[in-house]
């Protein structure tokens, strides 16, 4: 399963570069790179107790994703029909929560696939498809939106590596949602959509919505029981540990967003 969807992204970027698809086509393998290359580092940490790479990694991804949103795709649906484009956001981060908790759902009623796979690619998939769409919508959008909003891949692949390698089973199925983004990406890219105001709002509305409700997905709780505890394999009673990694968790998702914005500022708003 995970080396075959491999194969089909090598397929698809070949279509890719017929098509000129090359922003959506950098931003597919970004987010491939980052979520397959933390897969031996993950492997290699799976007895490790330190929770604090894991907090930065989700830190600084969700304050990038949370502020790309906001500046590149809010602007666009409300500039479209800001009532459409409210109901789009809306819908996004319904639809994104009800996306995760069926992934989450289908990892338990015996579907014959990985948990882990499932779950991530339940991620990875649509929105690999609304990337897709919003760059096939609006080309002149730079890089910096699509690479932020793939930035949650490469410590996402890092915990769940972790999480399978300390479980012994093997962590090439995470190559499935590390593909994933490129394999909805590049088919939907090719759609051309209508010039009609309320349906691009409906369009960025929905996928800033959607963005957000993964950004808020991946932003780091540290908490007992949570990913972020179990990594740390702190106790009830480990107070002072959970403290120190919420300050943490706070200054690396404002780290994250401040980068983006710093960004944004320097090379304009269709970054």
């Amino acid at each position: 399963m995970g080396v075959g969807s491999v194969v089909v992204l090598v397929s698809l970027s070949a279509v890719a570069v017929w098509a000129d698809l090359w922003k959506v086509l950098t931003i597919s393998w970004v987010a491939f790179a980052a979520m397959a290359g933390a897969i031996p580092l993950g492997t290699r940490a799976a007895a490790a107790t330190d929770a604090k790479r894991l907090v930065w990694g989700y830190g600084l991804a969700s304050g990038a994703m949370i502020t790309s949103a906001a500046l590149f795709l809010v602007p666009q649906a409300i500039g479209f029909d800001a009532r459409v484009g409210g109901a789009g956001i809306a819908a996004g981060i319904l639809v994104g929560f009800g996306a995760h908790v069926i992934g989450h759902r289908l990892s338990h009623v015996g579907a014959g696939f990985d948990d882990t796979a499932v779950q991530l690619a339940a991620h990875a998939l649509p929105a690999g498809a609304i990337i897709g769409l919003v760059y096939g919508a609006l080309p002149e959008l730079g890089l910096l939106l699509g690479v932020s909003i793939v930035s949650h891949k490469g410590p996402a692949g890092y915990a769940a590596a972790r999480r399978l390698a300390g479980a012994d089973q093997s962590p090439s199925v995470i190559l499935l949602p590390a593909a994933g983004v490129g394999l909805t990406a590049i088919p939907t890219a090719l759609v051309s959509l209508p010039n009609i105001p309320a349906l691009n709002a409906v369009v960025f509305g929905f996928a800033a919505g959607v963005f957000l409700h993964i950004a808020m997905d991946f932003l780091p709780r540290c908490e007992v029981g949570g990913e972020v505890g179990e990594v740390a394999s702190v106790t009830p009673d480990a107070h002072e540990l959970l403290d120190r990694l919420r300050v943490h968790a706070v200054v690396s998702t404002s780290t994250g967003a401040l980068a983006v914005f710093i960004a944004w500022l320097a090379v304009g708003p269709l970054a």
